[in-house]
């Protein structure tokens, strides 16, 4: 029930506002709250084959002696999100087990090694940036409290992870220490429901450079280099149309060729969280696909109000073809099926 006028609420209710907040923090830290919460963990490759362990055994255990569904993100990236789902006391039996392996991993890295201290378990949680003030508190006496009362070292990043409203927040210390770090950050996050929509983090596949040589568009893959057929297709094509000539000099005319075919104008609308992909570092990446395309990309300054961003794309159909499969290329999660991931 809302409160009327400016009385507040009563001590009584304050009182046992508290006591909530304490039984549910005593049932969650015992594993009796039978509340599903899911969680996710920022992980890299080395990370995740170690959970998920020779064919898959390691993680098909830890689901079955849990009782947590344990998911794990596809795609060739660097890092990979592991998910975990379902009820308190099952999400903690995930936690423990992932850091006793964890541990493991590091007790046998030191057998070949001279370092006399052991490094700490470390894990990376992905959490709402809107829940992250609950989690570090008034000047910082939320942190404080759980890493004095766990032991656990906690960390959360000041700048949300790239193109998502998400933080990470690092956790180190013995397993112990974790998985009491993570029951308390589990009832903040109870407490403290996220507030408005969560855009999720997605690890972005590590780039692949492609270089063009004879004529050939190859992606280079560890040692190798993979021939690319639809980026030749399309870099033959601009070639055909927009001939390369050296700085300073005007393309020769040919009687009867028109060697500049007239240019057209195409416009794609970008969601406004995906934008900073498409520009890069200081401008690093649209500058890259302009030379790459030989079109003209201007993006439209932000509308106030507006989700979208409007990119207009001027130049020969080859160039344009070729700048839009550029642009879809930066994004994020490029449609698997080739099709134009933008609307135009």
């Amino acid at each position: 029930m809302p409160f009327s006028g400016a009385t507040g609420p009563s001590k009584e209710s304050l009182w046992s506002s508290r006591l909530a907040c304490r039984e549910m923090e005593s049932k969650v830290s015992e594993g009796g709250l039978n509340v599903t919460l899911t969680i996710r963990l920022l992980m890299h490759g080395k990370e995740v084959g170690s959970i998920i362990g020779k064919k898959g055994e390691t993680v098909k255990k830890m689901r079955e002696e849990s009782g947590a569904r344990i998911n794990i993100s596809e795609g060739n990236c660097p890092e990979r999100i592991v998910t975990i789902t379902g009820p308190t006391d099952a999400i903690f039996k995930a936690f423990a087990m992932i850091a006793y392996k964890f541990e493991e991993d590091i007790t046998n890295s030191m057998s070949n090694s001279t370092a006399t201290s052991k490094p700490p378990v470390t894990l990376r949680l992905v959490v709402p940036a809107s829940q992250c003030g609950s989690l570090i508190g008034k000047g910082g006496s939320k942190i404080k409290e759980i890493r004095e009362s766990t032991g656990a070292q906690v960390q959360v990043a000041g700048d949300m992870l790239p193109n998502s409203t998400e933080r990470a927040v690092t956790i180190s210390g013995t397993p112990d220490a974790i998985i009491q770090c993570v029951k308390q950050i589990c009832v903040v996050m109870l407490e403290s429901p996220p507030k408005g929509a969560t855009i999720p983090y997605r690890p972005k596949p590590a780039s692949t450079p492609v270089i063009f040589a004879g004529g050939q568009a190859y992606t280079i893959q560890g040692q190798y280099a993979i021939p690319h057929p639809d980026l030749t297709k399309l870099h033959q094509l601009a070639m055909q149309q927009t001939p390369f000539t050296p700085l300073g000099q005007t393309t020769p005319a040919f009687p009867g060729l028109d060697a500049s075919p007239p240019a057209s104008t195409h416009e794609l609308t970008i969601p406004n969280d995906l934008i900073g992909c498409i520009i890069g570092r200081q401008g690093t990446k649209i500058n890259e696909i302009r030379q790459m395309s030989g079109a003209q990309i201007k993006i439209a300054n932000a509308t106030e109000g507006s989700s979208e961003r409007q990119i207009t794309i001027t130049g020969t159909p080859a160039n344009i073809s070729l700048a839009q499969y550029l642009i879809n290329a930066s994004s994020p999660d490029p449609d698997p099926h080739g099709r134009n991931t933008f609307i135009a």
